[in-house]
């Protein structure tokens, strides 16, 4: 068991090489760091001597980072990290400090944060270290998955300073966690750890130290796998349900109406697969048709035996 233990663990060390070996790096971002691995997309904030706060410069290169994303019809899905062992300190005050409030920061409408003020219609996780506070806090919100190392610290740090959150926190996280909870983090700006944001439903997944950005590809590594125009079509339903839906009638509608023909006839694919025999008991191999080389078909030989 245990020898069967490392080769899993160097397995999946060797498949994450081959993986960054693939990559594909954007230069044209001075801010952050834009990565394309196979059809997995890295944003990672890369002002680590600033604790990665966002400047109206940053805000601007992540907006176009994530519509770049979006449009990419290879990339399925996103990953965001902060670089230097932080995701996010929030906003720039230097830079509100040297200038005037401008009235387009208030009303951008993408958001003062990256685009922060309106959906994203392919699913993000965000690996969450070090601090993720104010505005940091208000851009692990906005992705769809939060993976957090178990160090970590989020909260709304910004109400010591009398700097509101404008960049969705309040909406998105009193959907999450209800008014009550939402009301003790806004109102008291205190410190959130990584196990009570486990707890409350913030944190999807919480991982050691230093390891979230890594977690994070694998997780976005599995979601890859699935049939994309159902799952993006599920999920677009669920935030119907949470954020636009007027009462259950309406919720259970907009459902229906988001199964269209080409996902039912995708449904009817899956089925034909489940008869074939992929992905039962809990499996995930083999539910995508690919040539794979050898040494795969070895490992998934051996994963079948096990």
């Amino acid at each position: 068991i245990q020898i069967m233990h490392k080769y899993r663990i160097l397995t999946n060390f060797r498949n994450m090489l081959r993986m960054y070996s693939d990559k594909k790096v954007k230069p044209e971002y001075k801010e952050i760091l834009v990565e394309k691995m196979n059809t997995i997309t890295t944003i990672g904030l890369n002002r680590p001597d600033q604790r990665n706060c966002v400047d109206s410069a940053t805000a601007q290169e992540l907006c176009r980072a994530v519509f770049e994303f979006e449009n990419d019809s290879e990339a399925k899905v996103a990953v965001l990290y902060g670089t230097g062992g932080n995701l996010c300190s929030g906003y720039d005050l230097n830079e509100l400090c040297k200038d005037k409030i401008r009235p387009e920061l208030l009303l951008n409408p993408e958001g003062s944060m990256g685009p922060t003020r309106r959906p994203i219609s392919k699913p993000m996780i965000c690996a969450v270290s070090g601090y993720a506070v104010a505005g940091g806090f208000e851009l692990a919100l906005m992705c769809d998955l939060r993976v957090v190392e178990e160090n970590a610290i989020m909260g709304v740090y910004c109400r010591r300073y009398g700097v509101p959150l404008i960049d969705g926190g309040t909406v998105r996280l009193t959907a999450m966690v209800g008014i009550s909870r939402a009301l003790d983090l806004v109102l008291t700006g205190r410190s959130l750890s990584a196990k009570e944001a486990l707890e409350w439903g913030i944190a999807n997944r919480v991982v050691a130290t230093g390891t979230a950005f890594g977690q994070a590809l694998q997780l976005a590594g599995c979601l890859t796998k699935f049939p994309q125009d159902c799952m993006l079509a599920d999920r677009n339903s669920v935030y119907n349900a949470a954020y636009d839906a007027t009462s259950l009638r309406k919720a259970l509608d907009a459902e229906v109406e988001n199964a269209n023909s080409d996902i039912l006839k995708q449904a009817e694919e899956g089925a034909q697969k489940f008869l074939a025999g992929h992905g039962r008991h809990g499996k995930f191999y083999d539910l995508t048709e690919k040539v794979i080389p050898d040494w795969e078909v070895e490992e998934i030989k051996i994963e079948k035996q096990t």
